[in-house]
């Protein structure tokens, strides 16, 4: 035997491996008779909230309640958490344009009562404003009395850059960490005047982003002819697509109600998750739908992009 031998033979197992794993798909392990786990990285999560008619969510559901399908085809549910404690990562949004600054000093003070009771340990949350441009007012943090010093710090504007906002929200919530649920909360009049993005792109980063987008829209004018409708119904496309939720405000005094909903919708979420069957196109865009047996309102992301795409 040569001094080469042990290397020939290390170099002719190695091969013999290689062999072995290149009959196996990508991302999964063949399984063995002593039952290896079989390793799949493209699972698909979806975060629902089940409300009832009474518009309050409906807990204790188990997996079998749920159905599930992709782009028309039935999907096996592998994975299941009844009110996900998973953290969250939250951006709350402001608009501190001239036609809601009026009333924002209440506006602030209900802000800091979420602030307080939505972030919870392991919880990090981002205070933004936006008139003409966008402005961080406090970075990603879980000090509750610094977070509510920001809301209060919040200064009017000209212009109403709600695209802008929405899309940097969902960029910066793209940079957290995953395996933590992501939502924007949005506090608009809707009256989109001044962003560089445009709607598509807004929509595109928002349904990249797997974030919640929950919208409380002010209006100060109740006539229609009054408004910007074109901004509200541009925001309600968007919302739907997250699988979060539109509230309208006709009285200013409503939005602390509003604020409690959201924070007790995003403690009462189910969590969802699937194998793509067939394995989807990487980048393709996916529709996504979840019902429940019992016909109560759901909603969830209905879209997704496929793993593998330059979102």
């Amino acid at each position: 035997m040569t001094r080469h031998t042990p290397f020939l033979c290390a170099l002719a197992a190695s091969a013999i491996f290689a062999c072995a794993l290149a009959e196996v798909p990508m991302g999964a392990q063949q399984q063995e008779p002593r039952g290896a786990i079989r390793v799949q990285t493209n699972l698909v999560e979806v975060l629902a909230s089940v409300i009832d008619a009474k518009g309050r969510p409906v807990p204790d559901l188990t997996q079998d309640a749920f159905d599930l399908s992709e782009n028309g085809v039935p999907q096996k549910i592998e994975r299941f958490e009844a009110e996900t404690n998973r953290p969250l990562d939250l951006v709350l949004m402001v608009d501190a344009s001239a036609s809601t600054y009026k009333d924002v000093k209440f506006e602030a003070e209900a802000a800091a009562h979420f602030i307080r009771q939505v972030v919870r340990p392991g919880d990090h949350l981002a205070v933004f404003q936006f008139d003409e441009t966008v402005l961080e007012l406090a970075d990603f943090s879980d000090n509750v009395p610094k977070l509510q010093e920001a809301v209060r710090k919040i200064v009017p504007g000209a212009g109403t850059s709600m695209y802008d906002a929405v899309a940097l929200g969902a960029n910066a919530l793209r940079r957290r960490p995953q395996q933590r649920r992501r939502a924007i909360v949005l506090v608009t009049d809707a009256g989109e005047t001044t962003s560089i993005t445009k709607f598509d792109e807004c929509r595109r980063a928002a349904i990249a982003s797997e974030a919640l987008l929950y919208s409380i829209v002010i209006r100060p004018i109740k006539s229609e002819s009054g408004r910007n409708t074109a901004g509200e119904h541009a925001l309600i496309t968007i919302t739907d697509s997250t699988g979060g939720a539109l509230f309208i405000l006709d009285e200013f005094e409503q939005i602390e109600a509003m604020f409690d909903r959201i924070d007790r919708e995003l403690r009462t979420q189910y969590l969802l998750g699937y194998y793509a069957t067939p394995n989807p196109p990487p980048g393709s865009y996916r529709t996504v739908e979840v019902k429940v047996k019992s016909g109560d309102l759901v909603r969830y992301r209905k879209n997704y992009f496929a793993a593998g795409a330059s979102k």
